[in-house]
Formats: C-alpha cells, sequence, structure tokens
C-alpha cells in the first residue's frame, strides 16, 4: 500500500516498526471560491476595509493509517460602501500516521498538521485576493496550538469532565459566527 511504503522510506527508515510514525502524503484545495461582487466600483472605493479572518479544521479517517485534515477560511473584506471581496478556502492534505498513541491523536490532527498546512492555504489567499486586482493579503500566523487549548477547556466545562482529545465538536478560540463545527471540527479566528 503506497501510505505503508511512505511511512518505511526515507529518515528513520532504519527505526523501530512499532515508533510512532508520521508523514504528509498529499496537499490540495478542495474548494475555492473568490469574489468580488462589486467590481469595478469598488476600486474607487477610498475606504479601508474591515478585514475578517475565520477558520476552522475537519479531521477525516480515511483508512486506518490515514487521515485527511482539511483547513477553511473564509476571508472577507467589507467597507461602510459593502464588500470589497470575500475569499473561502477549503484547503487539504493526507497524512500517512501509524502507532500515535490515541492521546496524541487529536493535538497531531488539529494542532501540527494544520500548523504545517497553513503557509501553503496563505499562500493560496494572497495570490486569489491579488487576482481579485487588491494587494495579496497576507494572513497572521495562526495558533492552533491556542485554538486547540481553548476548544478543549471548552469541553471540559461542557462535559464536567476531562476531554478525550480528539477534537470532537466545540468552538475554538473566539468563533466564526457559522454555527457550530461538524464533530470532529473546531472553528476559531485568526
Amino acid at each position: 500500500m503506497a501510505d505503508q511504503d511512505s511511512l518505511n522510506s526515507g529518515n528513520g527508515a532504519g527505526q523501530d516498526p512499532d515508533a510512532p510514525q508520521a508523514a504528509a502524503l498529499a496537499q490540495y484545495v478542495k474548494d475555492l471560491s473568490v469574489e468580488c461582487p462589486n467590481s469595478p466600483h469598488v476600486f474607487q472605493w477610498q475606504e479601508q476595509p474591515q478585514v475578517d479572518v475565520g477558520f476552522g479544521i475537519q479531521p477525516n479517517r480515511i483508512s486506518e493509517d490515514v487521515h485527511e485534515v482539511v483547513i477553511k477560511l473564509d476571508v472577507s473584506a467589507r467597507s461602510d460602501r459593502g464588500v470589497q471581496f470575500m475569499i473561502e478556502l477549503s484547503y487539504g492534505g493526507l497524512f500517512a500516521i501509524r502507532n500515535l498513541p490515541e492521546e496524541a491523536m487529536g493535538p497531531f490532527l488539529l494542532i501540527e498538521a494544520p500548523r504545517l498546512l497553513f503557509p501553503f492555504a496563505r499562500q493560496i489567499v494572497a495570490e486569489a485576493t491579488q487576482q481579485t486586482g487588491f494587494p495579496p493579503l497576507l494572513l497572521d500566523p495562526i495558533n492552533f496550538e491556542a485554538a486547540y487549548m481553548a476548544q478543549v477547556e471548552g469541553q471540559q466545562g461542557q462535559l464536567g469532565g476531562a476531554a478525550d482529545g480528539n477534537g470532537a465538536g466545540g468552538n475554538g478560540a473566539g468563533g466564526t459566527g457559522e454555527g457550530s463545527p461538524s464533530p470532529g471540527g473546531e472553528t476559531g479566528q485568526a
């Protein structure tokens, strides 16, 4: 199987086969929507827009050793006169994971995997913004660890006990106003 080969090759190929292993298999755009609904008039507006950025993370188990992680970014620029541009991006990655303890799966899928994917998603947003006729928008880095910890604390408060660490449900820091995420998801603001 392809994911087995990628886990067994490269650096550390001679290591213990029972040791935890993770490898990125692929990265891809799942969905991209770019709108500039008020063009060409928007280019005559003088007001500085308010830029809002929301994000969500959706991990999905594809097979026993392969997981998909999708970062959803919602970016909009608005002023008193209306919407300047809106970008919705779902950017995914496939990760082969083997022998990772269950308590480490949530932190890997909701912190480390998104941290690896984010620079590529950020570049897509910058290029999409530039294609609308505006200067490229460079998103600030997202602290996925803080969002995950806020989610875990929220779960502990709701359940009155310890969170299971798998990232099921809950809102991250700030929320996006999109409503509750799907199970296994996380939302927050950058």
